[in-house]
C-alpha cells in the first residue's frame, strides 16, 4: 500500500508498505483523506524529535475495514475521524476526563507498519499518510456519513486543538475579548471557537494581509498585520491571547497584551529547547500563561460535537480545505503548506 515515510534524511511516497491485522481493542481504517499539519513538517525539519523511519500524518478520516476483539462502538463500513490520543482509558487522568494527560498517550510510538522486512514507527499514534492505518479503538470516532472526508479529516487535529483550546482550556465566555496571533489552520479554528463561545471582540493578527478575508469569515472582528495595533482596539488588553505560531517573541507579545485576569494560551510549537521570557511583575494582576495539549480534548465527546456543529452550519470545515492533493503530490503539498500558501492542504487516497 502507499504511504509517506521519513527516514531521517528525506520524505518519500512509497507503495510497498504493509500493516498487520488489528489485535484486541484495535481498529483498521482505510484512510480517505488526511490534513497536512505543520507538526508533520516539524518532524521533517527536526523541530519535533521523533524516531525514524516513520510513517507520517496524524489528521485523518476514513472507513473502518476491520476491528479487533472487544471493539463494539464502531464496525466495518463506519465513517470515522481519528484522534491522536491512544490513551489507556483506565488511569486516574482518563477517569477525570483528561485523556490528554494520560501517560500512555504520548511518547510510546508503536510499529504496526513494515517495509521490506523493516518495521516503521507510527507518528502520533496515527500515521494518516497511509492507505490504511491501525489505531486503538478509543481513537476512532464515528461520524455521520454525509460529512465529506476531506473536511472530516480536519476535525481530528486542527479543530480539536484550536476550538478545544477556546472551549476546554481557556473557557472563553460570552462578551470576552480574544487576540489570535497566527491565522493558519490552528489559528482559524481558535477564531471560530471564539465566535462559537460568544466572544465580543476577536482580533486576528497575521503578517500576511491576504489572510484577512478568511480570518473575518471564520469570525474575526478585526485584522492586524502586527500586534502593535492591538491596544488601539483593546486599550486595557485582552481577556485571552492565543499564540498559534510557535515563536518565543510572539509568546512574549501574547503575555504583554493581556488585561487584568487575562490568559495567554500557547498553541504554537517552537523548538523543544526554546525558552521564552516575560516580566514577572506583569503577572500579579491574576494573569496566567497556559500550556495546552491537543485542545484539552475528550475526542469521543468533542469530535462528535464538532461534527454536529458542522452539520448545523456553525462550525466551518469546508472553508479550511484550501487545496487537495493526491498523496503522490506530497512534496508539492508540503511546499505549499510550509510557505503558508494554503490554510490546510489535504492529501487524498
Amino acid at each position: 500500500m502507499r504511504g509517506v515515510i521519513f527516514d531521517g534524511r528525506q520524505t518519500q511516497v512509497v507503495d510497498d508498505l504493509e500493516i498487520r491485522e488489528p489485535g484486541p481493542g484495535e481498529v483498521l481504517v482505510a484512510i480517505s483523506a488526511a490534513g497536512l499539519c505543520h507538526s508533520d513538517l516539524s518532524v521533517v525539519d527536526g523541530t519535533i524529535p521523533f524516531p525514524v523511519p516513520v510513517v507520517l500524518g496524524h489528521e485523518g478520516a476514513g472507513v473502518v475495514e476491520a476491528v479487533g476483539v472487544g471493539v463494539t462502538h464502531v464496525q466495518p463500513g463506519d465513517h470515522v475521524s481519528l484522534s491522536t490520543l491512544a490513551n489507556c482509558g483506565t488511569c486516574a487522568e482518563c477517569d477525570r476526563g483528561r485523556p490528554t494527560m494520560c501517560r500512555k498517550a504520548i511518547g510510546m510510538p508503536q510499529r504496526p507498519f513494515t517495509r521490506a522486512g523493516q518495521s516503521l514507527y507510527q507518528f502520533a499514534s496515527n500515521s494518516a499518510f497511509a492507505e490504511r492505518t491501525l489505531v486503538k479503538a478509543v481513537q476512532a470516532v464515528r461520524i455521520p456519513s454525509d460529512i465529506p472526508m476531506t473536511s472530516a479529516a480536519l476535525i481530528g487535529c486542527g479543530v480539536l486543538t484550536g476550538v478545544g483550546a477556546v472551549l476546554n482550556r481557556a473557557r472563553v465566555d460570552r462578551g470576552d475579548s480574544v487576540v489570535v496571533i497566527g491565522t493558519g489552520g490552528i489559528g482559524l479554528n481558535v477564531i471560530q471557537g471564539a465566535r462559537i463561545a460568544g466572544a465580543l471582540t476577536v482580533v486576528a493578527v497575521d503578517s500576511n494581509p491576504a489572510k484577512e478575508e478568511v480570518a473575518r469569515r471564520f469570525g474575526a472582528t478585526h485584522f492586524l498585520t502586527s500586534t502593535e495595533g492591538v491596544r488601539e482596539v483593546l486599550p486595557t488588553g485582552a481577556d485571552h491571547a492565543f499564540e498559534c505560531v510557535g515563536r518565543v517573541e510572539l509568546v512574549r507579545q501574547a503575555v504583554d497584551l493581556l488585561d487584568r485576569h487575562g490568559q495567554a494560551v500557547l498553541l504554537g510549537v517552537p523548538a523543544a529547547t526554546a525558552e521564552a521570557s516575560f516580566l514577572v511583575s506583569s503577572m500579579y494582576l491574576d494573569k496566567s500563561i497556559l500550556g495546552c495539549r491537543y485542545g484539552s480534548a475528550r475526542p469521543q465527546r468533542d469530535i462528535a460535537l464538532y461534527a454536529e456543529l458542522y452539520r448545523e452550519g456553525r462550525l466551518l470545515l469546508d472553508e479550511l480545505v484550501t487545496e487537495t492533493y493526491p498523496v503522490e503530490d506530497f512534496e508539492k503539498a508540503a511546499a505549499d503548506a510550509g510557505a503558508g500558501r494554503v490554510a490546510r492542504a489535504v492529501l487524498t487516497f
